[in-house]
């Protein structure tokens, strides 16, 4: 096997240096061509057979070998076989040529890639499994890229060698049939005036305009097979209906009605979503609470002899509920009527794809967007409805605190109450299936973030997963967990007493009830609805942002995606945005904060993307020890040689602050040098962004111009002579 690719190796770079070595590239300009025509015409109408087959034969090979000349010998098609027999010799020629280029990258390259980039194929490898011909087919009538470059990178993929041939042959025709077609009109360019003829300048149009017709032809194509089973309305009460008024469902409808849409907002529980009244503000401000009491019994290391405090939980949650008043009338139903919005509360249900029924009424729109978020992941434990549990969602009706607090689950949400609780005085224990805490952070994250969470009295049990919930005779509650070995094979399952047990395992995408089902809108398989680069589902005018969607489950992603949902439902025909992912940053509020954004260290590894690392430890920063928050670091990850940033992570006080100005930098394309180059204000932790440029350049110092630097010093302290300073 390995020979016969060495030998075909060579065979085809001896034909491509054949190609260069000879100039055959000579022939393949319109020049030529034309001063040929009568030459080559004469030669067909000698030997018809013989030409017909010595064209085919030299398309085939210039096609197969991927060389330049392509467009040009399918123009000599027509100037010399004329419309009918020119399109059908180039037609088939076309068709086996790609599919021997195909078969080559296949036979040459795909091993090699797989082995390279297997993990990074895995989705496009899926994508062609379900809808190889169907892209193939858009590719050949829309030409995004160019031809040979699709016979190459088709081969890397697991389509079918039959399939591709016939896609090809018919995506090809069209365009075939237009090229061809003015060859024909060039082989009668005799002087100026044939080139500005009605019929040659319209055959140049038709090649120009064949893309943007062939592209609309494909979405009317696929909507109308989408479509046919619905019967769109004649008319439409509204532009736009968004489901779901959380952070997504708020700024769709923002967008929508600050451009003058007429936008529904259907809400069904309480506005603002998860964010508002389960996640982003009751966290953060049970957290504010817990560093309070934290500082508090931290006084001595800030020379103070003690500083008693008495906790009051119910208090404690009674400022939860009052943050979250506070904020509640920025997303309120008048707030939002006032801006334009028609609130309806209820619950929505889509019943075709122009019509959303909230309970009973039906309302008619152009487009819909679905943002309904979504809902705490509980997991299978057997006993566990039982006990009684908790989630994100349920913990803020606490009113007294736990004395005993069993935390599952060791991502963000969990490390965060874990720690939070754990200030304010419960046992906390702290279980996690995975080797270590935050398992998307480098394991040095995970580390210190265990440490910290350790240190304020957290029992952390990494590798362990539950196995059953149970209530003991006395009343008592008991979770069960065993440790896995190396094997799988579980060990003797230990036995934690709780009193209130936290299900923080994760969130899944609301999906159920909404009528998706019902429509056919399909879904991934981390269970969000599948869109496409626009937020579009299967149905072109039905688009899903935030949480429901994913990628991601961050509010300031939802907000960002909303952007995007609600401008193409309302612009789309008119002009359409893709969704940006490159920049996308987020925060663990722990103790010490835990920021990324980009590339971490694993993810460049297991990418295999080169990279350098810039490390700066917050114990140097001066404001870090006047603030006794020495613990945590910056860490920036470059391309090899260069200060373009790939990604950087931040662990330390106010770290999500600080990461702002890497998400500017890496959204703009600035350098470290430039973030060095910028003033910061001393003493700030913001210097800690400047101090890590400043170990990057101190890394990347130019030190043969240093060394001449210091022989240039030296030979003025040697020299006896006077520089007077200006």
């Amino acid at each position: 096997m390995k020979t016969n690719r060495i030998a075909i190796l060579l065979l085809i770079a001896a034909a491509v240096a054949a190609y260069f070595i000879f100039d055959l590239g000579r022939y393949a300009n319109l020049g030529f061509l034309k001063s040929s025509q009568d030459a080559l015409r004469a030669s067909y109408d000698a030997h018809p057979m013989q030409s017909i087959a010595a064209f085919a034969a030299l398309y085939i090979l210039a096609t197969a070998l991927s060389v330049p000349g392509a467009a040009l010998m399918t123009l000599a098609g027509g100037a010399i076989f004329g419309l009918g027999l020119g399109a059908l010799i180039v037609s088939f020629a076309a068709s086996i040529g790609a599919t021997l280029a195909f078969l080559a990258s296949r036979h040459l390259l795909r091993d090699w890639v797989r082995a390279r980039f297997g993990r990074k194929l895995d989705t496009i490898d899926h994508g062609v499994e379900r809808d190889g011909p169907f892209y193939l087919f858009t590719l050949r009538l829309v030409p995004l890229f160019p031809f040979f470059a699709i016979n190459l990178l088709m081969g890397l993929t697991p389509l079918r060698t039959w399939t591709y041939y016939w896609v090809s042959q018919l995506g090809m025709l069209p365009g075939t049939l237009l090229y061809v077609n003015a060859g024909t009109q060039l082989a009668r360019v005799r002087s100026v005036h044939d080139i500005l003829s009605p019929t040659l300048l319209g055959s140049l149009v038709l090649i120009g305009l064949l893309p943007l017709m062939a592209n609309k032809v494909l979405q009317a194509s696929k909507a109308r097979k989408i479509y046919r089973k619905w019967t769109r309305p004649r008319s439409f009460d509204r532009n736009l209906v968004v489901i779901g008024a959380g952070a997504a469902g708020l700024v769709t409808a923002y967008i929508a009605a600050a451009v003058k849409a007429r936008v529904t907002l259907v809400e069904s529980g309480k506005m603002g979503g998860d964010c508002l009244n389960y996640g982003c503000v009751p966290s953060k401000a049970l957290i504010r609470s817990a560093r309070f009491v934290h500082q508090a019994r931290q006084a001595p290391s800030l020379g103070i002899a003690s500083a008693d405090l008495e906790v009051d939980f119910a208090d404690i949650m009674a400022r939860v509920q009052r943050v979250i008043r506070t904020i509640a009338p920025h997303d309120s139903v008048e707030r939002y009527q006032q801006l334009g919005v028609d609130v309806m509360r209820g619950h929505a249900r889509i019943v075709s794809p122009w019509e959303v029924e909230i309970d009973g009424k039906v309302l008619t729109t152009r487009a819909i967007v679905i943002a309904t978020g979504a809902r705490p992941i509980v997991p299978p434990i057997p006993g566990l409805d039982d006990v009684g549990y908790l989630t994100s969602d349920t913990l803020w009706t606490l009113t007294t605190l736990p004395k005993r607090l069993v935390v599952l689950g060791g991502g963000p949400i969990g490390c965060e109450l874990a720690q939070a609780f754990a200030r304010l005085g419960s046992q906390v224990t702290q279980v996690e299936k995975s080797a270590r805490l935050l398992a998307r952070e480098d394991p040095e994250v995970s580390a210190l973030v265990e440490r910290a969470l350790t240190a304020d009295g957290v029992t952390v049990l990494t590798g362990y997963q539950a196995v059953r919930c149970q209530r003991e005779p006395d009343g008592g509650k008991t979770l069960l967990v065993e440790r896995a070995d190396s094997e799988g094979k579980g060990e003797t399952a230990t036995a934690i007493g709780f009193d209130v047990l936290l299900c923080a395992v994760g969130r899944v995408a609301r999906t159920e009830g909404f009528g998706l089902e019902e429509l056919g809108i399909p879904t991934t398989q981390k269970k969000t609805i599948e869109t496409d680069a626009w937020l579009q589902t299967l149905f072109p005018n039905i688009y899903a942002c935030g949480d429901v969607a994913g990628p991601y489950q961050f509010t300031h992603t939802a907000a960002h995606q909303a952007w995007y949902a609600a401008v193409n439902a309302l612009f789309g025909g008119i002009k359409r945005f893709k969704s940006d992912y490159s920049v996308i940053p987020w925060c663990t509020f722990t103790d010490p904060e835990v920021a990324r954004v980009g590339l971490s260290e694993t993810e460049a590894r297991e990418q295999q993307v080169e990279y350098e690392v810039t490390r700066f430890d917050l114990a140097e920063l001066d404001r870090a020890v006047a603030e006794e928050a020495p613990r945590g670091f910056v860490k920036v990850l470059t391309v090899p040689g260069k200060d373009k940033i790939l990604g950087a992570t931040i662990v330390g006080e106010h770290a999500g602050d600080l990461m702002a100005e890497y998400v500017l930098a890496m959204k703009h394309g600035i350098g470290l040098n430039k973030i060095l180059g910028t003033i910061h204000i001393y003493p700030t932790l913001a210097e800690a962004n400047n101090y890590a440029a400043g170990e990057w350049k101190r890394a990347h110092a130019p030190q043969r111009l240093l060394a001449w630097a210091a022989r240039f010093h030296a030979w003025r302290r040697r020299a006896n002579m006077s520089l007077e300073n200006p």
